[in-house]
């Protein structure tokens, strides 16, 4: 089943004009490929419409009951892909009344009493942002879990801590992993805070001026259950400011997740070799068969970019509309649909993928015992014997270039050596330079040493379950 072609579509606008709309005009016109999304949601917000047009008597209750159980038809007809969208069909709601009036007669042109497609457009857009802001809150509390557990697993290895790509301080991975946590839980206060300002019903606004018939968008409000109702109609209808902060905040997640994929890609390297992805999340070359390529978190990266440039295109489309309606508006459900589809399904498979990953313990063991990060504990040391911190760095500057020039360790320098530098050196040096030694001095709030991290782990798992 699909909707009428050719001379008998009907456009729902068209009365005013005596010449046929040209069919190149509505090809480019049409929007029913992009917005055939909302299908449920057009439903939902017709439905709720009519049942209040009923209750306020301005439609009879049996012709409501008619064009609702109509709708619900519909809705089950295009889930089960028995009704087929045209592009003729203009867009979405074009679709489901054209089917309506097929169904029940001319009864069906009531259901748009005191509406426009402005405030339904806006209705349809806030119901999808509330449901698609609950799907990607979801997926973000399953990465968050599954950090936790890594963080837990994790808290008593010892990794390397970078700044600038260079190895900087030993570290709890355990802490490595609670600082993605807490990026994603901001990422998800956010979502959190964004789902007041879009949880506010704009029906009833109709066009852009409201309605002579008496609506009550109190109770359409109520139906939909959402949690206020917009306070200007020219507001409700004009603006699509939620749709900005959603993809701008599905900017920020792409973009946590992309610098996460980018330390997975480098560690699993041969050069870092620190981590090992699962073979169900890499893939291999055509050419060169020794080749195993961290292609999914290369593509969540890639996405980035894909998400960056839907927000860039919503915000040009908005820069210049004058209030209140205009047709440039309905580009804004593509860089809405991409990019809640790209995030949701890029947070998803991120989790699935990290879930599958796991640190090379035994390699990270002796490269952290023998690395030059442990230059800082030699300055800090010196601090701790009262030596002015300047000094101290200017000292431990001169023993790295030693260790270097040596090929020596800086727990394998004798301490006569250490000594020869300065005389406050004495044989307790050594048991700074240890890496555990080195992450379990740090005690300084939200610091790296286990014990630390076994607080930080305690105050997370608290914040995941409010």
């Amino acid at each position: 089943m699909s909707t009428k072609k050719g001379s008998e579509k009907e456009l729902l606008w068209q009365s005013r004009f005596s010449e046929p709309f040209d069919r190149e005009a509505l090809l480019f016109s049409s929007s029913v490929d992009v917005d055939k999304v909302l299908y449920q949601e057009d439903i939902k917000g017709s439905i709720a419409h009519v049942t209040m047009l009923s209750e306020e008597a301005i439609l009879p209750v049996e012709e409501a009951r008619l064009i609702i159980e109509g709708l619900e038809e519909i809705e089950q007809e295009i889930s089960s892909g028995a009704l087929v969208p045209d592009w003729e069909d203009e867009d979405i709601h074009t679709v489901i009344e054209n089917r309506l009036k097929e169904k029940i007669g001319p009864i069906a042109g009531k259901m748009h009493s005191g509406r426009s497609r402005n405030d339904q457009v806006a209705t349809d857009t806030r119901l999808y942002l509330k449901r698609t802001i609950d799907e990607l809150r979801s997926a973000l509390d399953a990465l968050k879990s599954l950090l936790l557990e890594k963080a837990e697993t994790y808290r008593h290895t010892i990794i390397f801590g970078y700044t600038h790509l260079q190895r900087a301080q030993p570290i709890s991975a355990g802490h490595y992993y609670l600082s993605y946590f807490n990026m994603f839980l901001r990422d998800n206060q956010r979502l959190d805070d964004l789902f007041k300002r879009v949880d506010i019903s704009p029906l009833g606004a109709a066009a852009f001026a409201g309605s002579t018939l008496q609506l009550n968008a109190q109770r359409s409000m109520e139906l939909l259950d959402f949690s206020t109702l917009f306070e200007n109609s020219i507001d409700a209808v004009s603006d699509r400011d939620i749709i900005i902060e959603f993809i701008s905040a599905c900017s920020i997640i792409m973009m946590h997740l992309s610098r996460f994929c980018e330390d997975l890609i480098l560690w699993s390297s041969s050069e870092f070799n620190y981590l090992e992805i699962s073979d169900a999340f890499a893939t291999g070359s055509s050419i060169m068969p020794q080749k195993k390529n961290a292609d999914i978190a290369e593509l969540v990266r890639g996405k980035t970019g894909r998400v960056y440039g839907d927000l860039i295109n919503i915000l040009t489309i908005m820069k210049g509309l004058p209030l209140s309606y205009n047709r440039d508006m309905q580009e804004d459900k593509p860089p809405l649909f991409d990019a809640a589809k790209s995030t949701i399904s890029s947070v998803r498979i991120f989790s699935k993928m990290l879930a599958h990953t796991k640190l090379n313990e035994e390699r990270l063991t002796k490269l952290t015992a023998e690395d030059l990060s442990l230059s800082t504990e030699i300055a800090e040391y010196l601090v701790r014997k009262n030596l002015p911190f300047r000094d101290a760095h200017r000292i431990t500057g001169k023993i790295v270039s030693h260790a270097i020039e040596s090929a020596t360790s800086l727990p394998n320098i004798p301490l006569e050596t250490y000594r020869s530098f300065s005389e406050l050196f004495d044989s307790d040096l050594y048991d700074a330079l240890q890496p555990e030694a080195s992450v379990n001095t740090k005690q300084s709030h939200g610091s790296t040493s286990f014990s630390s991290v076994d607080e930080q782990i305690k105050n997370a798992r608290k914040k995941l379950n409010r």
